[in-house]
C-alpha cells in the first residue's frame, strides 16, 4: 500500500532552470509544454492520459500515457513523486534526469 496520496497530485509542475512543465489534470488528462525528459533531446509538447501506479515492486509512480506521436516511438513516461510537491524523472542508479516542483496556480 502506498503512503502518498493521488489525490494530491493534480496540479502544475515545473523546473525553473529549463521552463518544461507538466498539468496533471483531475479528469486524469495531462499536458506537457517544453519538457526533455532525457537530458539529450530537444523539449517538446505533447498530451495525453495519466494515472498513479502503486507498485508492490518498485517505488509508486504517475504514467503518463502520451496520446498520437508526441515523443515519436516513446509512448509513455514514470514521474516518480517524492510526496513534497516535486515529480522526477529516474534512471535506474542515476540521479533524476529532470526535477519538476508543484507551483501555484493564478
Amino acid at each position: 500500500m502506498s503512503s502518498f496520496d493521488p489525490g494530491e497530485l493534480p496540479g502544475v509542475y515545473r523546473n525553473d532552470a529549463t521552463g518544461g512543465e507538466v498539468v496533471l489534470g483531475p479528469d486524469g488528462v495531462f499536458s506537457a509544454t517544453g519538457l526533455s525528459t532525457d537530458g539529450h533531446s530537444g523539449p517538446a509538447d505533447f498530451s495525453g492520459g495519466w494515472e498513479f501506479v502503486n507498485s508492490d515492486s518498485s517505488s509508486d509512480f504517475v504514467y503518463l500515457t502520451v496520446k498520437g506521436d508526441g515523443l515519436g516511438q516513446i509512448g509513455g513516461i514514470q514521474l516518480y513523486p517524492t510526496g513534497r510537491g516535486t515529480l522526477e524523472v529516474r534512471t535506474p542508479d542515476k540521479p533524476p534526469s529532470l526535477v519538476l516542483k508543484r507551483v501555484a496556480t493564478p
